[in-house]
C-alpha cells in the first residue's frame, strides 16, 4: 500500500487529522503495513507490548476472555474499523496487553513499533500529549459505555451502540455527515458486545427495521434514518 493511500485513510480519523504534519509524516514513514487473515490473532491478553496499530482495511475484534471451571468464555468488547488506532494503553504503562485482538475477516494494519515511538517521544516530548489525546478519547467512550450499561434499558443501549458505530465512535473526521451507513456486523457480534441474547437483539432490530430506521442484510445493517436512530437512542 502506497504512503499516499495510507495518509488518505488515516486522515479520515479526527485524531490523526489534528496531529502536527511532522508527526503525521513520521507515523506513515515508520509504520509497517501488516496483513492478517480471517480469525488470525494479532496479540493476546498477557502478551508483551509491541507498539500501536491503525486499521487501514477490514475490522479488528477486541476480545475479553476468561475461564470458569472447564468453560472458556469470551466476549467481543468492540470492533475497530478504519481509520481507528488501538494498543495505545501499553505505550504509556509498558505493561502486558489487556485483551485479545483478532482479525474479523481479512485485515490490513499499520504497525508502529514501541521502541520507535519511545525514541520519538524522548526526542520530542511534546508528542506525548498527542498520544495522550488518543488514549483519552477511548477513556471517554469507556465511561459512556459503563454508564449506559448501568442506567439504560437494552433497546436504548442497542440504538446508541449502532449510532456510535455508524459515526465511527466519534473518532472519524466525517462523523455524523453521512445520511446512511452500512455496518458490517452480525447480530451474534452485537449480542456479544451488549451481553444480551441474540434473540433479543433480533427482536429489537426487527422493530427498528419496521420503523424505517434500518435495513437488515446478511451480516450487515444499513442505517437509513440517522435522525430516527438518534431519537431511539434518546440523543438530541
Amino acid at each position: 500500500m502506497q504512503a499516499e493511500n495510507i495518509q488518505l485513510i488515516l486522515s479520515r480519523g479526527r485524531w490523526f487529522a489534528n496531529l502536527p504534519a511532522s508527526l503525521q509524516q513520521w507515523l506513515v514513514e515508520f509504520g509497517q503495513v501488516k496483513h492478517l487473515t480471517a480469525g488470525q490473532r494479532l496479540f493476546c491478553r498477557g502478551d508483551c507490548t509491541d507498539g500501536i496499530y491503525a486499521v487501514l482495511k477490514g475490522s479488528m475484534q477486541i476480545v475479553g476472555a476468561s475461564k470458569f471451571g472447564s468453560d472458556d468464555k469470551q466476549v467481543i468488547l468492540t470492533l475497530v474499523d478504519p481509520p481507528d488506532w488501538f494498543g495505545e494503553i501499553c505505550l504509556f504503562d509498558k505493561q502486558m496487553r489487556t485483551h485479545d485482538a483478532i482479525a474479523d475477516g481479512v485485515v490490513t494494519l499499520l504497525h508502529v513499533k514501541q521502541n520507535q515511538l519511545e525514541q520519538l517521544c524522548n526526542d520530542h516530548p511534546r508528542y506525548w500529549r498527542e498520544f495522550g489525546l488518543l488514549l483519552t478519547q477511548k477513556v471517554r467512550l469507556i465511561f459512556g459505555a459503563i454508564e449506559d450499561a448501568a442506567l439504560l434499558p437494552t433497546p436504548i443501549r442497542l440504538a446508541r451502540r449502532l449510532l456510535m458505530m455508524s459515526e465511527g465512535y466519534g473518532i472519524r473526521a466525517d462523523s455524523g455527515q453521512a445520511s446512511s451507513r452500512i455496518l458490517h456486523v452480525s447480530q451474534d457480534k452485537l449480542s456479544d458486545m451488549l451481553a444480551v441474547s441474540r434473540q433479543t437483539i433480533n427482536q429489537m432490530l426487527k422493530e427498528m427495521e419496521s420503523e424505517g430506521i434500518l435495513e437488515l442484510g446478511r451480516g450487515s445493517i444499513e442505517i437509513v434514518n440517522s435522525d430516527a436512530l438518534k431519537t431511539k437512542a434518546h440523543i438530541k
